[in-house]
């Protein structure tokens, strides 16, 4: 029984079973099972490989990588050649694109490199199409922008969300706030700090015991569902922001539009005649959470033309000195830093300090 029909029963059983309490503890079995045949699925075992066709990543460049995910004939290219002026080939049928095109933009001062993927289709995430490596391109992307057609959106972003969701990219979500930790012995210990409205030591235990863990600490913080665990577990999910880009705006009317500017995460846009791409630019600044920091020679002004790019959460002196050079930091004595992240101006600070966006940093050697 090949691993499509197995996915495809459980799939069945699930769609089956009525949902209640008395039947949570088996969907909760059925859903462990589902997420162990997607990940065979998706990473096949062992084997000699044979070629894996032309190369289709894309070596990573830049400060951030954005990623155009979308069905045949959307507009991606379309969108990519008149953001990044690259020259991907556009034309009036299905899958144009064949291999990722990558294009770089510069916008305020960062490198952002853009990919354009070629189109998913349905059952990307089964191996249909090249939809398996589309989509590990996509994982590797920093920001997600999902393009889709204006007439027919709604019906799309649910498949294209449901293709990502089967190969563990969580889409605008936060990692769920639960304490996993595996032991030798002792057998599975379970806290929860607050009412679970799903989740009970009955089904957590059947879950882990679906994956061998037969001893482990489980720490539920949040009110958890059975997929957060099986996330949790599984490990190798990841959680990207996501924007959709709603395009082709020049088809439809103005009433229509003021309805679409009302969706969460969304902007509607139209590649063909470069409508509304500064609201898009800025809205991928917001999402992507780059700082920039200027660096000042001493006895200089401020080199405010080539800021120093670093990813959010990685913003110490310590992270900026790393990103110049790994000697830097041997011979770093301290810094001296103008901006909102200090009291005064200039602050000495030690390799420690968090930085902020747009400050300024000098540094001292020994």
């Amino acid at each position: 029984m090949s691993l499509l029909a197995k996915i495809a029963e459980i799939e069945n059983e699930m769609a089956r079973t009525q949902k209640n309490k008395a039947t949570a503890h088996h969907l909760g079995l059925l859903k462990a099972r589902l997420a162990k045949l997607r990940r065979e699925l998706i990473t096949p075992k062992g084997g000699s490989g044979g070629g894996t066709g032309e190369g289709f990543d894309v070596a990573k460049t830049g400060d951030a990588r954005i990623g155009f995910v979308g069905f045949p004939s959307v507009g991606k290219s379309t969108l990519l050649s008149n953001l990044a002026g690259v020259y991907s080939e556009v034309a009036a049928y299905e899958f144009t694109t064949l291999t990722t095109v990558p294009g770089v933009i510069r916008y305020k001062g960062a490198k952002i490199q853009l990919l354009d993927l070629p189109g998913i289709i349905e059952g990307a995430k089964d191996g249909k199409g090249r939809g398996r490596q589309v989509i590990a391109v996509a994982r590797t992307c920093n920001l997600i922008l999902i393009v889709l057609d204006v007439l027919k959106p709604l019906g799309h972003k649910k498949l294209i969300e449901h293709e990502l969701e089967g190969f563990g990219i969580r889409l605008n979500k936060q990692p769920p706030n639960i304490g996993f930790k595996k032991k030798d012995k002792g057998g599975i210990n379970f806290t929860a700090t607050c009412a679970q409205s799903e989740l009970d030591a009955e089904t957590v235990k059947s879950i882990l015991s679906e994956y061998k863990i037969h001893n482990a600490d489980i720490t539920l913080r949040s009110d958890a569902t059975a997929d957060d665990l099986i996330d949790v577990v599984e490990g190798n999910r990841v959680y990207i922001p996501c924007i959709y880009v709603l395009n082709k705006i020049d088809q439809i009317s103005i009433e229509e539009l003021d309805i679409i500017y009302k969706i969460p995460h969304c902007v509607p846009i139209s590649a063909h005649h470069r409508w509304n791409f500064d609201d898009l630019l800025e809205k991928i600044w917001d999402y992507l959470h780059l700082v920039r920091i200027y660096t000042k020679p001493k006895g200089q002004l401020p080199d405010y033309t080539a800021p120093v790019v670093l990813p959010d959460g990685k913003t110490s002196v310590e992270d900026f000195c790393l990103k110049i050079h790994k000697n830097l930091i041997k011979e770093f004595k301290y810094a001296l830093v103008w901006g909102s992240s200090v009291k005064h101006n200039p602050q000495k600070v030690g390799k420690d300090h968090v930085l902020e966006d747009e400050d300024v940093i000098q540094l001292v050697k020994k």
